[in-house]
Order: structure tokens, then C-alpha cells, then sequence
């Protein structure tokens, strides 16, 4: 870049004047198969065409149980809703293939559902009334958002009713003194956010999808995303629920108290369950004032074993300032340069580096963390063994906005490199790199590194809660070889760590088979029991989350 300027005197530590998601993607669902265990997969690539016909015949008894949607069954439906919000292949409807495919197919093009009908329910009451009719005729019901989801979460399998909460986006009411908001679940996040900001308010959650992502669908995934690290979890920020039971009864906790400790907190069962338990149709969520001052840096590291170091460096000296801490490894941040993202480094000065991160500060004083920040800066600067080589720092907020660029553009990188294997996960922050090497090195030692079959594997990701996005970019597309080559891999190499299969993007139908690395067989007996006790019948989302 041609403005670098040095700082303070060291020639290895220069911080530059910047010149200029997450969400993470699908998960990867070979020949259309959203997961399986070891014996099936085995079974699968033995026999090919009749591996998946095997696979297909148990699909099908484990939904026997159920009834597909008929002609009589529209005929109810259209009792509870006007015409322009149901949508079914079957007459008299007989909606266009096409008019289907938003609510048959991820927003990816990984997962194809096959529902025959999709209902679109405006209020609490008409979503009560399908279910409890579903309920009776022992229909399988899918609850949808924006069909943003990462796992087949949200995608028929075996022709259940789509039930899509989008025309379910009322803000019921927001209090500016308390921060709390209750609105319906179909409200999508950017339009929340927008409806809150003029009070100086944002939404606790971030996400890459926030312009189509609805809240209730947020909360059934207990979404993580970029703000976590500052203000926690969904399982802490909602307050309350709503949500219409298996049976159709309206479960109503939608509390606005921060504080209520009558016994059993029940919403937080529904916090995450993906829709198995209930379908959440209206939310209270605490939201938090708005930061009056935001900064960011980007820094390079000459190597992976700096970046502990660093976290805690900054933890130390930022304090309560600090709102992410983000890690991208070399690959993918010289991916992100090839596809337009940057520079934001001068390329002399990154030299070997082998990792980057970047760091955000909110606060509600601009001198005050500026002061912070200069003083973290100095202290890395002049330290005998720098932890850094190099780094930016915004100076505007279109420089601020272009820093995030990179980490927010690494999914969409990936897509345009190839198919990825994406896997988000949980590991120690000691085992981020490990986990990423033992992948590279697997690929290379089975023959599969190079254009002809993986290309890249890169890593990036939240060190501030541990959670890892490990992408395994296929040049040529998918292939049975290289998912053999990563499953059970990849859910070994976690589960050796004591690490989680699903940090943030949740099981749905993809990691089904996969549960038992991240959950032992007592809490599955024990989600098992949950589930039965809320849905004896199995017909609210089957085929999602339990084995």
C-alpha cells in the first residue's frame, strides 16, 4: 500500500493507515443423503445405486408412521388460510414447480425437499389450528423461517407439510428504557434491527444471513454469529416464548421479566431444538444499547502459536471493549486477496506470515478506547518477541466496514473456489491450526491434495467462544473418495479434543449421524425422552436432530 506508516519504530510492527458470514454455508450432502452412520455409509459407497436405495427404504420406515398431505387435508387448510398463503401441488391449488422450489430447497441448492404443500400461517392461533389438525391426521410438519439454515434443518424429507412463518412479521411492542423486544417469530433480524435502531438499540445476535433470516428461526438454531463473544448466547438474551405445542396447545411464556425464578425456565428446551419439540411463534428478546464507538484491527501473525498469547494480551488490556476476536489462517486470507478483498496489509510486510486476526472494539467513548487501543498497539509494538508482524488499523467507518469485508467474504470465497465440505465446530483454541493440519494432512497422504480433487483447506473462525469453520474446497465438485476421506474423520479428530460437531450452525438433517461424537449415549436417551414427552406422535420436524 502506498500510505504504510511506521510505528513506533519498529521495522517488523508496522500499523497502517487502512487504505481501503458468518455465517457459514451448507453443510455437504452427497448424492443427496443428509447423513448417515458409519455402517450405512460403508453400505453406501460398496454398492453405489443400491447403497442409496438402501438408504431410501429406511427413510421411509422411519416416516411410516405419517400421512402425506391429500386433497381433503387442503380442503381444511383452506378453511384456516385465504388462498395466497397456501401453496401446494395438489388441486386445486396446483402451484408451479417453480413457486415451490424457495421452500423445497436450501438457500444453497444442497438439500431438495419434497413437500407437496407449504402454509403460510399469520397469526399464533392459525398455526395452533394446523398443527392440532396435523396432529389428528398424523402429518409431518416442518417449521421454516428463511430457510437460511446450514444442516437440511428446514427441508422436508418424506413430503411433511412446510408450515414458513414469514407472514408471521409484527413487532408487538419495543420499550426503549428496558431494551426488551417481543415481536413475531417471522420478523427477518436486519428488520428488527432497523425497527430498534432510531432508540439507539441493536440486536444481541450478528449473522451473514441477517437480511433473510428470520428470529424465530435464529432461536430454534440458537444462532451464534459475530456478537456472541460480546453479549453471550440466545440461551441469556431471550427472555421468553412463545410456541404452539405438538398437540396445537399454545404454550404462552413470553415473558418481558428479566428476572423470574418460578421454577422450570421451559423455554430454554426450545432454544436450539431446530423445531422438534415445538414451533416457536412469537419472541421477547432483550436487546442492548447501541455502541457509540467502534474500531477495529487487522493484524498478521508469523505463526499460529502467537495466537493465544495475543487473545489474552488483549482480553487483559481491552477489557470490556473487546467484542470480537476473529482468526483467519494464511490460505484463507491469500484466498480473500484473489477474490478483491483488500488489500488491507502491505504484502512486504505480511512476508510468512501464517495467520491473521481482527479485533473489534465497542464502547460508548471514543477517546476512551481509543486511548485502550493505542496503548495495546504500543505494548505489542515494543515488546522483545513482537506477537506480530504487522497490521491496520481504521481510521473511517468506510475502512472499518472494509476490514470486516475480508472475514465476512471468506464463505462466499469459498463458494467461488469450488464445492466445500464445510464443518463447524468446537475445539480447544489451542487445537484450531492442529485441526486444520491433521485435515491437509490426510488429504495429502490418501493422494487427494491438488486441482484434481481438494484444492484448499482453509480455516477461520471465532477464537473468542472456539468455534472453528474448517472448509474442504473440492475443485471438481463432490465426490464419494473425499467424503470417505472426511467422514468419519473430521468427527473423530473433534470428539479426540473434546470438542462439539456443531458449534453454532446446529444437527438438523445432516449430523444426525454424527451425535453421538458430541453427546454420550445417556443425554441422547435422555433427548429421546424430551422429545416423546412434547411430540409422542414424531410429527414435528421428524428425521432432524436424534438419530
Amino acid at each position: 500500500m502506498d500510505d504504510v506508516l511506521p510505528g513506533y519504530g519498529l521495522a517488523r510492527a508496522w500499523l497502517q493507515k487502512s487504505g481501503s458470514g458468518d455465517g457459514d454455508v451448507v453443510g455437504h450432502v452427497w448424492a443427496g443423503v443428509p447423513g448417515r452412520g458409519k455402517k450405512e455409509e460403508s453400505i453406501m459407497l460398496a454398492l453405489g445405486t443400491v447403497g442409496r436405495r438402501v438408504w431410501s427404504a429406511r427413510v421411509s420406515r422411519s416416516f411410516s408412521h405419517l400421512n402425506t398431505v391429500t386433497e381433503q387435508d387442503l380442503a381444511y387448510f383452506s378453511k384456516v388460510l385465504p388462498p395466497s398463503n397456501i401453496l401446494s401441488t395438489l388441486p386445486p391449488t396446483c402451484t408451479p414447480h417453480d413457486d415451490m422450489t424457495p421452500y423445497n430447497v436450501d438457500w444453497m441448492g444442497k438439500y431438495h425437499g419434497k413437500a407437496n404443500t407449504v402454509l403460510r400461517p399469520r397469526t399464533t392461533h392459525e398455526v395452533s389450528e394446523i398443527v392440532k389438525y396435523c396432529a389428528s391426521r398424523r402429518i409431518g410438519i416442518v417449521p421454516q423461517g428463511g430457510n437460511t439454515g446450514l444442516v437440511g434443518g428446514s427441508i422436508s424429507l418424506h413430503k411433511e407439510v412446510v408450515l414458513n412463518l414469514g407472514a408471521m412479521s409484527n413487532v408487538r411492542s419495543f420499550d426503549p428504557v428496558s431494551g426488551i423486544l417481543v415481536a413475531d417469530a417471522g420478523c427477518i433480524l436486519q428488520s428488527l434491527s432497523d425497527h430498534i435502531a432510531p432508540d439507539n438499540h441493536i440486536m444481541p445476535l450478528d449473522l451473514g444471513a441477517k437480511g433473510s433470516c428470520q428470529i424465530g428461526g435464529n432461536i430454534s438454531t440458537n444462532a451464534g454469529g459475530l456478537r456472541l463473544l460480546r453479549y453471550g448466547s440466545l440461551h441469556g438474551s431471550v427472555l421468553g416464548l412463545e410456541v404452539v405445542l405438538p398437540d396445537g396447545t399454545i404454550l404462552d411464556q413470553l415473558s418481558t421479566l428479566r428476572k423470574d425464578n418460578t421454577g422450570y425456565d421451559l423455554k430454554q428446551l426450545f432454544i436450539g431444538a431446530e423445531g422438534t419439540l415445538g414451533i416457536v411463534t412469537g419472541v421477547s428478546i432483550l436487546t442492548p444499547p447501541a455502541p457509540q464507538a467502534t474500531n477495529n484491527v487487522f493484524l498478521a501473525l508469523p505463526h499460529f502459536d502467537n495466537v493465544l498469547p495475543l487473545y489474552q494480551t488483549v482480553k487483559r488490556q481491552l477489557g470490556e471493549i473487546m467484542s470480537a476476536f476473529e482468526y483467519i489462517d494464511r490460505t484463507a486470507y491469500d484466498m480473500a486477496l484473489s477474490h478483491g478483498l483488500g488489500p488491507v496489509l502491505d504484502a512486504k510486510e505480511v512476508g510468512d506470515a501464517r495467520c491473521f486476526v481482527l479485533i473489534e472494539t465497542s464502547g460508548s467513548n471514543e477517546d476512551h478506547d481509543m486511548e485502550k487501543l493505542n496503548v495495546l498497539l504500543e505494548s505489542l509494538m515494543t515488546a522483545d518477541e513482537p506477537l506480530i508482524l504487522t497490521g491496520t488499523l481504521s481510521q473511517s467507518p468506510g475502512q472499518f466496514e472494509s476490514l470486516w469485508a475480508v472475514r465476512e467474504g471468506l464463505p462466499e470465497c469459498v463458494q467461488k473456489e469450488g464445492k466445500p465440505y464445510k464443518y463447524d465446530v468446537s475445539v480447544p483454541l489451542a487445537d484450531f491450526q492442529k485441526v486444520v493440519d491433521s485435515v491437509l494432512g490426510r488429504m495429502i497422504s490418501m493422494g487427494l491434495h491438488g486441482d484434481h480433487a481438494v484444492s484448499k483447506v482453509v480455516g477461520f473462525g471465532h477464537i473468542g467462544d472456539g468455534n472453528l469453520h474448517l472448509n474442504v474446497i473440492a475443485k471438481r465438485g463432490y465426490s464419494p473418495e473425499i467424503e470417505a476421506a472426511l467422514e468419519p474423520f473430521i468427527y473423530e479428530l473433534v470428539a479426540s479434543r473434546r470438542g462439539s460437531v456443531s458449534a453454532e450452525h446446529g444437527i438438523g438433517s445432516m449430523k444426525t449421524h454424527a451425535l453421538h461424537y458430541s453427546k454420550d449415549s445417556v443425554s441422547i436417551e435422555w433427548m429421546r425422552k424430551i422429545k416423546q414427552v412434547f411430540d409422542p406422535l414424531n410429527i414435528m420436524n421428524p428425521g432432524k436432530v436424534l438419530p
